[in-house]
């Protein structure tokens, strides 16, 4: 038995890396009854709002010409580093290859071994990537027509959720990747089309590369093949984000860069330098005061900018000691922004945490008060805290958004404080983000401090009043106006979407790991 499945294993291997002969793409298709045009020729059309359109994904969409970037995502995000590493000291021998084996060998290396089932990087982690690379001109052509198939050489878990997710593409063939007890094998293979039947028509249009074979059969039922050129795809703008179909919010995965090959190689060079920095920078955090840690941070790569309000001044000025406690409320970008609103006071403060890891809470550099996640618990442990002179702040989304987009404001915080101080913050970070919803929490504030550099905004803005006392709607009043007047300073745009939304959509639970 072990003979038999080690041999079709070696037999699938050959198979898979055998180059297949080139041939002119004129081949595939009936050329007495296709006529071949100038891409530029395809927006002239008014007729494309009643045609079937097929299109290939890589030559006729995507401005990029290399696969590299999105399989090196794979790599590192599904595989981690070491398989990521290999990916990268292969490539260029990878490069010299023929284009169908080299295509294959960065397939096998970067899925062979993953399981199905925890693979969430095509919906979690390529998105966003993939969005960026579109060709403004290409989408908007290709989106006027009636129906539209997307053709890809890329496996179908790859590229699905981008196309039909974000961009509302019709119909989806991509290769399938072969599978062994819930493990991808790192084969593909062309993928069965029978839910195309009936949708295909005579009279489809194709569009596709000039200078590339076709890979897909699809498009010998093209009457019309129009053509894209390299040049083509140089002069494409980028497709802005108002202009997605479906706006991107939420997205997970560590690297905040396009991975092409010479920035994997820079990250991978600056990761023990990185380390060296992350500990220099957790000492300044630990060690040094506020006004202190501010200076070195200077030095260090943190840029910390700081505003705040003349009312939001003039009240700290006239506060009383014995006072009851502040309330600070926040938009929540990565677990450290209690602790640069702590820097931007210089006075101690205690962060509220839901979803914090155990290690990032042992290492806070502030107090932390943990949920239970029962609402008259919680409002009785803040009411506590707050009421024994300690000022607090609270993060309502429960969660992190990368994106200029607010999640729902949680209105726990409005039963506890008829004074409201909400605080608009802002972060932005070169090489890694400190944030994930399907990957290890306790190593947040790892990949944070490793960043060549950061930079983070904090701007106290005028108090909210209300809330407290009031009927059972006036908290969801009070919440939803603290969320717009955080998005209002910061340009972002307010959403419903809440913490179960998004570790839902992006990890396939709801987020609740302690």
């Amino acid at each position: 038995m072990a003979l038999k499945i080690i041999s079709l294993f070696f037999s699938t291997f050959l198979n898979h890396f055998k180059t297949p002969t080139k041939k002119n793409p004129q081949e595939f298709i009936s050329t007495s009854q296709t006529e071949f045009k100038e891409f530029r020729f395809l927006g002239q059309r008014s007729d494309l709002e009643n045609q079937v359109l097929i299109f290939d994904v890589e030559k006729a969409l995507l401005k990029s010409p290399s696969h590299f970037p999105y399989f090196m995502l794979v790599a590192f995000e599904a595989g981690g580093p070491i398989r990521s590493l290999l990916l990268l000291l292969l490539y260029p021998l990878i490069r010299v290859c023929a284009r169908a084996f080299a295509f294959k060998a960065m397939v096998m290396i970067c899925f062979f071994g993953l399981k199905t089932d925890r693979f969430k990087e095509g919906k979690a982690v390529l998105p966003k990537f993939f969005l960026a690379d579109v060709g403004d001109e290409s989408f908007r052509a290709i989106r006027r027509a009636k129906t539209t198939v997307a053709v890809s050489s890329l496996p179908q878990v790859m590229v699905e959720s981008f196309l039909m997710d974000y961009l509302e593409v019709d119909f989806v063939v991509g290769r399938d990747l072969k599978l062994f007890h819930g493990y991808f094998l790192g084969f593909m293979e062309e993928r069965k089309v029978p839910f195309l039947d009936g949708v295909i028509t005579p009279n489809a249009i194709g569009v596709c590369s000039s200078n590339q074979p076709f890979q897909n059969k699809l498009f010998s039922t093209c009457k019309e093949i129009y053509l894209v050129s390299d040049e083509d795809r140089r002069n494409w703008r980028q497709l802005a984000r108002h202009s997605y179909p479906k706006p991107l919010i939420l997205h997970d995965g560590r690297l905040a860069f396009r991975p092409t090959f010479v920035a994997a190689l820079l990250m991978f060079v600056w990761l023990p330098f990185g380390l060296a920095l992350a500990l220099a920078r957790a000492i300044i955090f630990f060690t040094a005061p506020p006004k202190i840690a501010l200076t070195l941070f200077r030095f260090f790569g943190i840029h910390l900018r700081v505003c705040k309000s003349k009312a939001f001044s003039k009240l700290a000025a006239k506060r009383n000691p014995l006072d009851k406690g502040i309330l600070y409320v926040c938009n929540h970008k990565t677990l450290f922004d209690p602790v640069f609103i702590y820097y931007g006071l210089g006075t101690p403060l205690t962060a509220v945490t839901y979803g914090l890891s155990r290690v990032s809470e042992a290492v806070s550099v502030i107090e932390t008060v943990r949920l239970t996640r029962n609402r008259v618990r919680d409002a009785e442990l803040m009411c506590r805290v707050l009421g024994q002179g300690g000022d607090l702040v609270v993060c309502p989304e429960g969660t992190t958004c990368r994106e200029p987009y607010l999640l729902r404001f949680s209105p726990l915080f409005a039963e506890v404080s008829e004074e409201i101080f909400p605080v608009a913050v802002e972060c932005c970070v070169s090489m890694f983000y400190g944030t994930t919803a399907g990957g290890s929490k306790w190593m947040d504030p790892v990949f944070f401090l490793m960043n060549p550099r950061v930079r983070y905004g904090v701007r106290f803005l005028d108090v909210v009043r209300g809330g407290v006392g009031g009927d059972g709607d006036s908290r969801f009043v009070v919440a939803n106006l603290v969320q717009n007047e955080i998005a209002k300073a910061l340009g972002f745009t307010c959403t419903k979407l809440t913490r179960k939304d998004k570790y839902f959509m992006l990890a396939g639970n709801d987020g609740n790991y302690f």
